[in-house]
């Protein structure tokens, strides 16, 4: 079979500045060392490019949220250091974990039940304290179910740590009295925004994810974590249009004067949604409004001020994911996690 051709989309991964967002995540988190969320496969920017970098930093305990996130995981660390968050919810669950080493987080009483009948041994626990999603209730802490778990880390999930909200020390509150009702090896509270709340929420280990992906979901963070991933596309075609012609479906773009265009490779099918509309590229140093619609597979740009930009040629479309959030009202968590996989 003949190779395929250079790709038309790329998605530029800053491999020194995720190292350096996961070091300054694990300094912030004072005694405590600080895990890395590695579900969605990287937050979508890869676990093929992102893992190793991770790994090599220092970082030695990793979180998925699937079984089927497991595999691509597996062969770059030991079993012992990753743990899915959704836990065991049926046997076959359970019987991959304890056959893999990796560790499940336990939820539930009935997956307690399921882990201790499929031989158990080493697990985590969450317990809820007030997002009420998955957790044990405190009250189930005292449950001979989980009284017979072999628990490592006990651990729960802060529901508003972006917000300077009540929330936070409730939680904190609560998730210290469970502490005293079941034995445990560590604990841990803090994601990404959980870490800038200070050294009490940190205890013995913090699980970023946002953060370590160039996301700011607190103010404390913004001059400390850098940008790590950066869109670029190539110009396919360049055109010229005439004062009254439109641009894209609905025509909701129609030029007052001549104007020079540029037609990019890239669209919502890639995760830049027609949210980004009256946002820009960049190239050459000169900002290239974006025309009309986005479309599935293609961005129009006003070319009329760059001359020296023309058919392929590679521009950047600014990804800094606090500035993209405020343009496109999508959160930071939501920008990366829809990058399609036709970057190359």
């Amino acid at each position: 079979m003949a190779d395929l051709p250079p790709p038309t989309l790329r998605l530029h991964i800053d491999k020194d500045a995720l190292a350096h967002n996961w070091r300054a995540l694990d300094r912030l988190s004072g005694t405590a060392r600080a895990g890395a969320a590695v579900k969605a496969d990287c937050y979508g920017l890869g676990v093929d490019t992102c893992l190793p970098v991770l790994r090599d930093a220092g970082c030695r305990d990793f979180f998925v949220a699937h079984w089927s996130e497991v595999p691509a995981v597996l062969g770059r660390v030991p079993a012992e250091q990753i743990s899915v968050l959704h836990g065991v919810g049926c046997a076959a669950e359970a019987e991959y974990a304890r056959a893999t080493g990796v560790r499940p987080v336990i939820d539930s009483v009935r997956q307690a039940q399921i882990w201790t009948e499929s031989g158990a041994g080493p697990c985590h626990l969450m317990v809820d304290t007030g997002i009420n999603r998955l957790g044990i209730s405190p009250g189930e802490a005292s449950a001979p179910a989980i009284q017979a778990l072999s628990v490592e880390v006990l651990m729960s999930h802060l529901a508003c740590a972006d917000e300077d909200s009540d929330k936070n020390p409730a939680q904190l509150g609560a998730f210290r009295e469970v502490m005293n009702k079941v034995a445990h090896r560590e604990t841990s509270l803090a994601n990404s925004a959980g870490v800038a709340l200070g050294s009490e929420f940190s205890f013995d280990l913090t699980r970023p994810g946002l953060a370590l992906y160039g996301g700011v979901p607190r103010p404390e963070l913004a001059e400390i974590i850098q940008q790590v991933a950066y869109p670029q596309t190539r110009i396919i075609q360049t055109r010229q249009i005439s004062a009254g012609e439109s641009v894209g479906y609905n025509a909701t773009f129609t030029a007052t004067s001549q104007m020079r265009i540029g037609v990019v490779s890239l669209g919502y099918a890639d995760g830049i949604l027609r949210s980004w509309g009256g946002a820009h590229f960049e190239g050459d140093g000169k900002r290239l409004p974006i025309l009309g619609k986005v479309s599935m597979d293609m961005i129009v740009l006003d070319l009329t001020d760059a001359s020296d930009i023309g058919e392929e040629d590679w521009v950047s479309l600014p990804y800094h994911l606090p500035d993209a959030a405020q343009q496109t009202s999508l959160s930071q968590y939501e920008l990366l996690t829809v990058l399609g996989r036709r970057f190359g």
